[in-house]
């Protein structure tokens, strides 16, 4: 992996918004747009974080080999933060989307509560730099039990969002990369370019799977482009190869 300097984080703002779920990720995630709905204030000290069950190691072996594979059950995750605003909306994401709101205004605490059903979306700004984390379904419900512990900080509710794969996908949330653009396209050339311009380089061999050669015939002789680990590769036609086309 090579040092890339850009993929760096230190969270100077950040926001936290839900949709209907299946909704897409917004293309701009400074702006995002309706039906996208910003949950509110969170605290800034509590910012973020991912907690996991499951995932329990078990070891398969056979009479000759002792640990021959070795098998992982099902994680399931959670993301938290903290928000600080007890309106209505916010009570209904910690009490549970079936909070019935009463007569004189106040929110019910329901006996048996439901989690909200939506799409979650998580943006962290870092100067020019911006992170976000993206469900298009998930349940948001209460992390921990309440406590208002002093005077001289603002109250809050800790929400967990626990991620659920939504239609034919097989992943439950996504992770926008730091660091610029991934690299789509190759050129053949000595060395040759990604695209698009000012993607950043694959960082190795592997890395190179699903960028798409130009030309798509083999490259010729000497044809190849540099990756992120100081190594080389070019098109045999049918896959990409390391080294420098012969």
């Amino acid at each position: 992996m090579a040092i890339n300097d850009l993929a760096t984080l230190v969270v100077g703002s950040g926001n936290y918004l839900t949709a209907p779920v299946g909704t897409t990720m917004p293309a701009d995630l400074l702006t995002p747009l309706s039906p996208w709905q910003n949950v509110g204030h969170t605290s800034l000290e509590d910012i973020f974080g991912i907690t996991s069950e499951g995932g329990e190691a078990t070891t398969i072996g056979s009479l000759q080999n002792k640990s021959l594979r070795t098998k992982y059950s099902a994680r399931t995750e959670t993301m938290t933060f903290t928000l600080q605003q007890f309106d209505t909306a916010g009570l209904k994401l910690y009490f549970g989307s079936n909070a019935p709101i009463l007569p004189d205004g106040s929110v019910g605490v329901p006996t048996n509560p439901e989690p909200t059903q939506s799409a979650f979306l998580a943006v962290f700004v870092d100067g020019d730099n911006h992170f976000a984390f993206y469900a298009p379904r998930a349940e948001v419900y209460r992390a921990d039990d309440m406590a208002i512990s002093d005077t001289e900080s603002l109250a809050g509710l800790p929400i967990g969002v626990k991620p659920m794969v939504h239609g034919n996908n097989t992943w439950t949330y996504a992770i926008t990369p730091l660091g610029g653009v991934l690299a789509t396209g190759a050129t053949a050339g000595t060395p040759g370019s990604f695209t698009p311009e000012g993607a950043v380089v694959p960082a190795n061999l592997a890395a190179l799977a699903g960028v798409i050669a130009t030309p798509t015939t083999k490259w010729t002789t000497g044809q190849h482009v540099n990756l992120g680990d100081g190594s080389k590769a070019y098109w045999n036609t049918t896959v990409w190869a390391a080294g420098t086309a012969t």
